[in-house]
């Protein structure tokens, strides 16, 4: 039975969601850094909000983790390249708190616009300062809608409901999507120079960070109004109090700062900036949304395979997971094989997806070939690191689909190329869903793979398969299978063979010194 660690509150639904799935849950909110080094080891998952920092100190300590699900978006909390290279999918749940962030970053806006929190603050303090604050209105106005992901789209939606006009930037945003939404889609500099509140709705990267600096914010209009419930970071907060000081803006409401919680920083006392404590996901509906969602999520991981709304890996969708399941097989079976006919560095993949495989989903199915091809020659190798190990070490890999193929109705070749050799295998789904080894560096065979295999290649003349045959009897090595493929008469040859038990080294060294033998490798699945 999966077992799985809650470290921070969630939902009690999640808990009931997690042992309805077979999955055993220590609910442990709170837990200190040390508390969960020292338990983590005994868990296939791991579910946290925002609290529990999960550093390369936890993943070390967590041999068996397979999962780490984050209730709600972001994963600044978590080491993902550290949980990436221990083999360690990381999950979140991105779609349980959409509205409930559109929506706090739609009330900021209104919040700044008509200027309530001083307000507020003003007629509790006995004041009655009526004409002080005078506010404007969004209708009509202008909104810089940076990033239209799922809550950006939102946003747009509900700001053109208030007969705003809406200008859009993102890079991935298509023209048939923004006619949809009903927005402008502009390049960045446009939109700094027509708004009248910008709102920021995008991950925190290399490509974002700082993207709202002093040479962006000086390319906007006089009196803009800058609303950040996303990321802190992504507007530099030097540059927004610099201008905000000298009026250029007039406004900023901010859920999120560089640091959490902000120590000294210059713009929390600042009477035109609005400033909340990271509530853009506090609602009670979302906060039963995520845990809901991670819950279901990470279940479905720990007992089938299905991946969704990973960050480091392909996603596998409830649906696809069982028909991939038996292709998943099939190339960890082809990987696995040519890792270990390999003896030299590898340069170059390329996998071949024909007939009825090439409309599936094949990126996790090239994960797992990956991670097959490389683990007979390193350690900790697996679906989730194997893409990034492969890149570490400049192997290009590459992945070609056609719709037909001859003699087949699906099939995947794996070639690998080599630093002094390349290597060829391909193999197929037979009637009963169980993979076939059809060809080998070009020669056509039929076989399937046991756990002990011997593969021999020799020069196809009479007598070498009785001489095999005798060398293994005398070595006490039981044969289960037999296959055979050679190129034609008195050419090349090659034997895949199924032995009962593993074939010791000295026996090995025998089968190499007979007659007409080129390779002879044992191999184990």
């Amino acid at each position: 039975m999966p077992k799985v660690l809650i470290s921070d509150k969630l939902s009690p639904t999640s808990v009931e969601i997690f042992e309805r799935h077979g999955i055993e849950v220590d609910y442990s909110p709170g837990l200190s850094k040390e508390d969960l080094i020292k338990r983590i080891g005994e868990f296939d998952g791991l579910a946290v909000r925002s609290a529990t920092k999960v550093t390369k100190e936890v993943l070390a300590a967590a041999p068996n983790l397979r999962v780490i699900g984050r209730a709600g978006i972001g994963v600044d909390n978590i080491d993902v390249e550290g949980a990436t290279a221990a083999g360690v999918v990381v999950m979140n749940a991105p779609f349980g708190n959409t509205i409930t962030t559109a929506e706090h970053a739609l009330a900021m806006m209104m919040a700044l616009a008509r200027e309530i929190p001083i307000a507020n603050a003003s007629v509790r303090s006995g004041k009655w300062e009526k004409s002080k604050f005078m506010g404007v209105e969004l209708f009509n106005k202008t909104l810089g809608l940076i990033g239209v992901g799922n809550i950006g789209s939102i946003v747009a939606d509900r700001a053109l409901g208030l007969k705003m006009k809406v200008v859009a930037f993102d890079p991935f945003l298509s023209p048939e999507r923004a006619a949809d939404l009903g927005v402008e889609k502009v390049e960045l500099d446009d939109l700094l120079g027509r708004a009248d509140f910008i709102t920021v709705h995008t991950p925190l990267n290399d490509q974002t960070r700082d993207m709202i600096d002093a040479k962006a914010i000086a390319k906007t209009r006089k009196g803009v109004r800058i609303i950040n419930c996303a990321r802190g970071g992504i507007v530099n907060e030097a540059a927004l109090k610099e201008a905000l000081d000298s009026g250029h803006v007039a406004g900023a409401a901010l859920d999120v700062f560089v640091e959490e919680p902000p120590k000294d920083n210059p713009l929390i006392g600042l009477d035109n900036v609005v400033v909340t404590p990271h509530l853009g996901a506090s609602t009670e509906e979302a906060q039963e949304n995520v845990a809901l969602h991670i819950a279901e999520q990470m279940s479905a991981y720990l007992n089938s395979g299905a991946v969704m709304n990973a960050i480091n890996m392909p996603s596998v969708s409830a649906e696809d997971a069982p028909r991939l399941r038996p292709y998943m097989t099939l190339v960890e079976q082809l990987g696995g094989f040519a890792g270990q006919l390999v003896e030299s560095s590898i340069s170059e993949i390329t996998i071949e997806y024909a007939g009825n495989v090439a409309a599936l989903n094949t990126r996790p199915l090239t994960s797992v070939l990956v991670a097959g091809l490389l683990r007979p020659s390193l350690d900790n190798v697996n679906l989730v690191n194997a893409p990034v190990i492969a890149r570490e070490r400049n192997i290009k890999v590459s992945e070609v689909k056609t719709d037909h193929v001859e003699e087949y109705q699906t099939l995947v070749r794996l070639t690998v190329k080599c630093e002094r050799q390349s290597t060829s295998i391909a193999g197929t789904l037979v009637i009963d869903r169980k993979p076939r080894i059809v060809e080998v560096s070009g020669i056509p065979v039929e076989a399937s793979l046991g756990p002990n295999m011997l593969y021999v290649t020799n020069r196809d003349q009479p007598g070498f398969i009785g001489s095999l045959g005798s060398a293994l009897g005398e070595a006490g090595i039981n044969i289960a299978t037999f296959n055979l493929g050679r190129t034609g008469p008195q050419g090349d040859a090659m034997s895949l063979i199924e032995v009962d038990q593993p074939i010791p080294e000295e026996v090995l060294g025998r089968l190499k010194e007979l007659p007409l033998v080129v390779q002879a490798k044992a191999l184990r699945f």
